[in-house]
């Protein structure tokens, strides 16, 4: 009798070890493609059963959470939604996330395993801890300044601090508030094929996700080729450079809007944005030239994230030499986001040293420890030092007594770049007004800020100083405010 209650009871041991063994497998191996199981409702219900984590914008939350007691409880929130979409994007729980929301989705919905209090808490328990925070770069006060300027209109401002790399302004115009597609249901889905179908193109973050045609903004990035491969050795001497300027194998004239650019000198050229000096020091330079020293800007960088993903700005690898001249002055196919131009004059504002952009400063749990924060790091070096001081003069040349007189700020040392980039079918759609500079107090012994602004349906003529005219004072604005003014 007592062989076979033995029997039974290893054979129920059996069966229990076997029970043991499949639950480590389902909860060890399965348990990730369980949860992305479409039919798993569970993992969406738990995602949205406590309040998401906020993002700071000056120490104070922009975004909040909304208890809907539904089964998906809490909905996400913003404070002045269209100002900081650039920045937040949105957390929908039809349409998913973006931007900030998307690439700090783990802290801020509670999973992110450095909020945890052990090591492996969460594979082991699969809990989550309350939503972290991501406190951001932006300043607020230079944020709705840029906002407010653009006024609606299309268009995009990015700011940064040109020794750190922090992005201090972000907007994009016009935009949209990312409340309207926080839930489920009809208005959600109403708003997402509104916002979609809209012409003006709302949901575009054209600070970092549109590139354009750089236009004359792009003279400082050749300027800075031809100085380093000593294609110019003295600024204030007459070039050889005719104009009319012949597009090099080409009947084509490259015509100027401004005056007295035959043999101008470079810094004639920079100041009152001379098309043909600029384009011929850019084919004298070369293509190997050129294309080296924009790369070392930023240009045809396709992993740049800040930490949001940012679209590759461009400059061709293989062009014939008229097809140079015109990506010299920042036309044919050579295309940059506003964020791209901002650091390029960073780069000159800092001595030439290009530091890596970032938008989040530090992440929180909800406790207020700090789980991280983003290091200073140099992108590379982007030029000589003297060469980045001797376009630092010239740019400041071009606000004090050049095509950007309307960026002058009174005791402050700013340095511009007027751009008009030409689109359209035979350029026959209203051009691309650009606006790049920096600012520096007057009493301090570094940069505060460098901007870029693009202004895209600007009532302008083709003249370069349409940059000046429509972008210079919205730089003007967020630069006063990066200067406490």
């Amino acid at each position: 009798m007592t062989r076979y209650i033995r029997r039974i009871a290893a054979f129920f041991l059996l069966l229990l070890a076997a029970l043991l063994v499949n639950s480590a497998r389902i909860q060890l191996v399965e348990a990730d493609s369980l949860d992305r199981n479409p039919a798993n409702r569970r993992a969406t219900v738990a995602r949205y059963a406590e309040p998401r984590g906020p993002i700071l914008v000056d120490g104070k939350a922009v975004t909040g959470s909304r208890d809907t007691r539904q089964p998906l409880r809490y909905e996400r929130t913003y404070t002045q939604g269209p100002l900081y979409a650039p920045v937040t994007g949105y957390a929908s729980q039809t349409y998913g996330t973006t931007l900030l929301e998307n690439a700090e989705d783990a802290l801020l919905s509670g999973t992110d395993p450095m909020l945890a209090p052990f090591p492996f808490w969460h594979e082991i328990t699969r809990s989550r801890q309350p939503g972290g925070q991501v406190a951001t770069t932006i300043k607020g006060a230079m944020q709705r300044a840029a906002y407010d300027g653009l006024a609606g209109r299309r268009g995009a401002v990015a700011a940064i601090e040109p020794f750190s790399g922090r992005i201090l302004a972000l907007v994009s115009s016009p935009s949209y508030d990312p409340g309207l597609l926080s839930g489920t249901g009809t208005a959600v889905t109403d708003a997402w094929t509104r916002l979609t179908g809209d012409s003006a193109q709302p949901m575009l973050d054209r600070a970092i996700r549109q590139t354009y045609p750089p236009g004359s903004a792009f003279k400082i990035v050749t300027a800075a080729a031809a100085l380093d491969a000593g294609t110019v050795t003295d600024v204030a001497a007459p070039t050889d450079i005719e104009e009319p300027y012949v597009l090099p194998g080409t009947a084509t004239v490259l015509p100027n809007e401004a005056e007295g650019c035959d043999r101008a000198s470079l810094e004639y050229a920079i100041r009152w944005s001379c098309n043909s000096v600029m384009a011929g020091l850019g084919v004298r330079t070369g293509l190997t030239g050129m294309l080296d020293t924009a790369r070392k800007f930023g240009f045809n960088d396709s992993g740049l994230r800040i930490p949001s993903g940012v679209a590759a700005s461009h400059f061709d690898t293989e062009m014939s030499d008229d097809q140079l001249a015109l990506s010299s002055i920042g036309q044919f196919d050579t295309r940059a986001t506003p964020l791209q131009m901002a650091m390029v004059a960073a780069a000159v504002a800092n001595g030439g040293e290009l530091k890596y952009p970032y938008l989040v400063d530090r992440t929180l749990a909800a406790d207020g420890r700090v789980v991280s924060r983003t290091g200073q790091r140099t992108y590379g070096r982007t030029m000589n030092p003297l060469t980045a001081n001797r376009l630092r003069r010239m740019m400041i040349d071009t606000v004090e007594d050049g095509t950007a007189t309307n960026a002058a700020i009174d005791g402050a040392t700013v340095g511009g770049k007027t751009g008009t980039a030409q689109h359209g079918v035979g350029n026959s759609g209203l051009p691309y007004a650009w606006f790049i500079a920096w600012a520096q107090a007057g009493n301090s012994g570094r940069p505060a800020v460098a901007v870029a602004v693009v202004v895209e349906d600007a009532a302008a003529d083709r003249a370069d100083i349409s940059g000046g005219g429509d972008a210079a004072p919205i730089a003007r604005a967020v630069m006063e405010k990066a200067l406490g003014r």
